[in-house]
């Protein structure tokens, strides 16, 4: 019998931190968890005033974060998103997605200085559309 290769990078989904997660099923930022969770990505919610989306805790800052960072995706106004600007560069994940309302020059400007992909998309069309 043949032993076919396994690609667990293809099997196993990418770490994803949703910023502005939401336990309101009526935002996008917890849509964003749910298709990312349906699409098998790992997620990690991020939230100060929340304990849990969609049965997974939440984490209140970056710095929580010890392992590798696929993807960041920003559901916060630029206001909030500034003040990530330090924790984004020592996390230093492989990419930021700006989702609409998300947007933030100055500090899409720092991250790709330090080689960090940044994209200005929505999380749900990329994944509905197999661009994520």
């Amino acid at each position: 019998m043949e032993n076919p290769t396994v690609n667990f990078e293809e099997k196993i989904g990418k770490t994803v931190v949703v910023v502005g997660a939401s336990p309101n099923p009526e935002r996008y930022a917890n849509k964003a968890v749910r298709a990312l969770l349906d699409h098998g990505h790992r997620v990690i919610p991020l939230h100060p005033a929340i304990k849990e989306v969609h049965g997974l805790p939440a984490i209140k800052t970056l710095e929580e974060i010890s392992e590798d960072v696929d993807t960041v995706t920003l559901y916060v106004n630029e206001a909030l998103s500034s003040k990530l600007r330090d924790a984004l560069l020592d996390l230093h994940p492989g990419r930021v997605i700006f989702n609409p309302g998300a947007e933030n020059t100055d500090l899409r400007i720092a991250l790709e200085r330090e080689n960090i992909e940044c994209l200005e998309a929505c999380t749900l069309v990329m994944l509905g559309t197999g661009q994520f």
